[in-house]
C-alpha cells in the first residue's frame, strides 16, 4: 500500500520535472517501474501570473485552493506543489486546506541541515527571494542565507520568465547563474537553493560553484518517502 499523491501544479516545467522525478525514482521503494498513484492538476499558469503581477496573493491561494480540492476528489491523500514562488499564498488558505501539505520550503531546510550546510545562497523568482517563504523555514532550522541583489534579482527573474518557463535553455543563463552563485560563495555561502522549480533544468552540482538544494527533486523524493512510508 502507499498514499496518492496530488501535484497542485503552476508552470509546466516546474510540474513536469517534478512529475517525471516521482515516476523515474519511485522504483527504489516499488520495484522496477513502480511509482505511487500520482494525480496532478494545473489551472492556467495565466491565471496564477495575473494574480501574482498584482500582487495578488489571497487571489493565487484560492487557485491552488481549486486544484487541492480537485485533487482531493480524485482520491489524493497529501499534496506537494513543484511552485517555490506561489507558497507564499499558502498562509492565506492554510486552514481550508482539504489535505495534508508538504512544505517545499521546510523540505529544502531539512535537506540543507542534514548535509551541514550552514548559510545558503537563495536563488528564485524575485518574488520569492523578496518574501519570507525561504526564510521562516531556513530560521526555524538555525540556517543563514544571502538573497542575489537587485540587479542579479531582475536578471534572474527575467530568465526565468522569457527562457526556462518557455522550455528555453541558453547557455548564457548558465553562465549568469554561476556567476551568481561564486559571488554567494565569496559572501559566505557554502551552498546554494535553486528555489525556481525551473532552475535545476539547467544548473545542477555538475556546473554550480557551490553544492546545490534542487528543490524540485527533493520535493519529489520526500513525496516518493512519506507516499511509502
Amino acid at each position: 500500500m502507499s498514499q496518492h499523491i496530488g501535484i497542485v501544479g503552476c508552470s509546466g516545467e516546474g510540474a513536469a520535472l517534478c512529475y517525471r522525478t516521482l515516476c523515474l525514482e519511485g522504483e527504489q521503494f516499488w520495484g522496477r517501474y513502480g511509482h505511487p498513484e500520482i494525480s496532478m492538476h494545473t489551472h492556467s499558469f495565466a491565471d496564477y501570473m495575473a494574480a501574482i503581477e498584482r500582487h495578488d496573493w489571497r487571489g493565487v491561494g484560492e487557485i491552488m485552493l481549486s486544484s487541492a480540492n480537485k485533487l482531493k476528489k480524485a482520491g489524493s491523500e497529501f499534496l506537494i506543489c513543484p511552485d517555490n514562488t506561489i507558497h507564499q499564498a499558502l498562509p492565506f488558505i492554510q486552514s481550508r486546506l482539504p489535505l495534508p501539505w508538504l512544505h517545499i520550503a521546510e523540505v529544502v531546510a531539512e535537506a540543507a541541515l542534514g548535509r551541514g550546510f550552514r548559510c545558503l545562497g537563495l536563488l528564485g523568482t524575485r518574488w520569492l527571494v523578496e518574501s519570507d517563504v525561504y526564510p521562516q523555514a531556513l530560521a526555524a532550522h538555525g540556517l543563514e542565507f544571502v538573497r542575489p541583489d537587485a540587479i542579479e534579482q531582475e536578471e534572474i527573474n527575467r530568465i526565468i520568465f522569457e527562457e526556462l518557463v518557455c522550455g528555453v535553455f541558453q547557455p548564457q543563463a548558465i553562465a549568469y547563474h554561476q556567476r551568481v552563485i561564486s559571488r554567494m560563495e565569496k559572501a559566505g555561502c557554502d551552498a546554494v537553493v535553486l528555489g525556481c522549480t525551473e532552475i535545476p533544468l539547467i544548473m545542477n552540482d555538475s556546473n554550480s560553484p557551490l553544492p546545490t538544494l534542487d528543490s524540485t527533486r527533493l520535493l519529489a523524493r520526500a513525496a516518493l518517502k512519506r507516499a511509502h512510508e
